[in-house]
């Protein structure tokens, strides 16, 4: 168990004294020693939140809630299906220490506030909210990140929507399940895979019978179910009203029906997970379970669609803060150790390796407040398209730089960093998820080339975001180039032949767009690293491989 003390060193009749051992990373802020947050908060509309994000970030460093975030891992969910008389419970046990983790940060708005209060930046004030609470908790990010999203998929059907968005945009979090009647606040999760088919949704067997007006009544099963004490859930089933086959449908599925009665929702068991375990994922059963229509019969995969378009930038987002925790723990640590004869931080091989990990985490954020900033309530066309191909091109490649960046930063600090009392272990679990949850590496890409062929306006929008820094930089310029003619060669390809080459198109494009993002708010001496690192002739496959010349000490200050 990891101490929480402040760092007190204890003399005694001990063997040795502890020294050379950096102080407790604890009572910092989160945001204002983020300089680059800070800066982009400002530059996509949203430093009039300033002060809230201050607050915030000061409340994610504190003792208690580093503590709580700890606490609420080693203290592991637990599910009881039944109660002590057999009688079906279908409850999921969380420690206190999750409830204050996830309570702080509904109570600042990181789930909903976007859409509760819709204004200039209000959706790039939630990501940089969403980003200090994944950065040291990433566990409880994952219903706020699903409650923000459902409400792209609620807004536009009122039998649901009037009842609930109230519900949702509300800051007071009651972890209870209570009846609808008596509890002012709700959060939503997601169930839609099931054994036999993954990503492959359309592959489910879970069906839905109509039974009058807006209700069915669903018999199936689903293999992930992520926060499963939720208040309703959005479900895939398959759907028939008498001797019609409606198809795949989406069903909004309570966990609570009218006068406290409980829905059918058969908590099967928990997942024993890779990385985070604050937040449970459980294996569920419906039988018999009334879901209420969302959208129209038969459009399952449509009623989803924005709602996954929003989950996927929170996986961005998500990777993100965990790229920012590992740089903020790597320089901690260097800064306060010393080897042979100097601190870490000023011998220039681990230099370059923080300045490399610092660069990576500021061109992932970037990268997000880019999307979030073209979800925004006023987004232009332009900006629609541009996220329908920016999104999933982002998604797969920050997520998928993730976990190496977290191993990366876990070997700075040496034999610590293999351990879980230090916070790096986790996040290295934790980073693959992003690149599973909402579509591993090859739906992703596959992705891409939908949006791409069905949209061809994503592609033009796209290329007019390259377009900002046109000859600002030769080196991007060329990249920009082959990219593009690489889409235009495969918009007209064979689909097997687009196939094989989608990866290699989406981290192309995903380069691009991070390089100019890079350019047009970044330091240039970050910039400048960046570009070379990533495209130059010289560029290394690993972390630290910066061209020559590159002020490695000016970017770690900065960070």
């Amino acid at each position: 168990m990891t101490s929480y003390s402040r760092g007190q060193r204890v003399i005694g009749p001990a063997t040795h004294y502890v020294e050379n051992q950096p102080p407790f990373r604890v009572d910092v802020n989160e945001f204002t020693l983020n300089t680059p947050l800070v800066a982009a908060v400002d530059a996509f509309g949203a430093g009039w939140a300033t002060e809230s994000l201050t607050e915030a970030g000061a409340h994610v460093g504190t003792l208690d809630f580093q503590r709580d975030a700890r606490l609420a891992n080693v203290h592991t969910p637990v599910a009881y299906p039944h109660d002590r008389w057999g009688f079906r419970l279908d409850e999921v046990e969380y420690d206190p220490s999750y409830h204050r983790v996830l309570g702080a940060a509904i109570a600042r708005g990181a789930h909903t506030s976007a859409w509760a209060e819709p204004r200039e930046g209000a959706h790039a004030v939630r990501a940089a909210m969403f980003m200090l609470f994944a950065q040291v908790e990433p566990g409880s990010a994952c219903p706020v990140s699903m409650t923000h999203a459902a409400v792209a998929s609620l807004r536009d059907t009122p039998w649901i929507a009037d009842a609930w968005l109230p519900r949702m945009y509300s800051r007071e979090y009651e972890p209870r399940l209570l009846a609808n009647e008596e509890k002012g606040s709700a959060l939503i999760g997601m169930a839609m895979t099931e054994k036999q088919g993954g990503s492959d949704v359309r592959a489910g067997t879970t069906q839905g019978e109509h039974m009058g007006g807006n209700s069915y009544q669903v018999t199936g099963h689903k293999w992930f179910c992520s926060a499963p004490m939720s208040d309703g859930f959005l479900v895939l089933a398959h759907t028939r009203r008498g001797p019609v086959d409606e198809g795949l449908t989406c069903l909004f599925v309570p966990r609570m029906l009218t006068r406290g009665m409980r829905n059918v929702f058969r908590i099967q068991r928990l997942k024993d997970k890779l990385g985070n375990r604050s937040n449970a994922s459980a294996e569920i059963e419906f039988d018999g379970t009334v879901g209420v229509l969302v959208g129209e019969p038969g459009r399952g995969v449509r009623a989803i669609i924005d709602m996954v378009q929003r989950t996927r930038l929170d996986c961005v987002l998500g990777t993100a803060a965990g790229m920012r925790q590992s740089v903020a723990e790597a320089v901690w640590h260097a800064r306060g150790r010393s080897a042979f004869g100097a601190l870490l931080v000023d011998q220039p091989g681990m230099t370059a390796v923080l300045a490399d990990l610092a660069l990576e985490a500021e061109a992932a954020m970037l990268t997000g407040m880019r999307l979030a900033h073209a979800f925004e309530a006023e987004a232009s066309d332009r900006d629609v398209a541009f996220r329908r191909l920016a999104t999933p091109v982002s998604k797969y490649w920050v997520c998928k730089r993730g976990p190496q960046h977290a191993y990366e930063a876990l070997e700075c600090l040496g034999g610590n960093g293999y351990t879980e009392s230090f916070p790096l272990a986790q996040r290295y679990r934790e980073q693959p998820v992003m690149a599973i949850w909402e579509g591993s590496g090859n739906v992703i890409a596959l992705d891409v080339l939908r949006a791409m062929t069905r949209e061809p306006d994503s592609v033009e929008a796209f290329a007019d975001e390259l377009g900002e820094t046109r000859g600002a930089s030769p080196l991007l310029d060329a990249h920009v180039e082959r990219a593009l003619a690489l889409t235009r060669s495969l918009a007209g390809a064979e689909p097997v032949a687009a196939q094989s080459q989608a990866r290699r198109l989406t981290e192309g494009l995903a380069l691009a767009l991070q390089s100019s993002l890079m350019l047009r708010h970044a330091p240039s001496v970050d910039a400048e690293a960046f570009l070379a690192a990533r495209l130059g002739p010289d560029r290394g496959a690993q972390y630290g491989v910066l061209p020559g010349g590159t002020d490695a000490a000016a970017i770690v200050a900065r960070h």
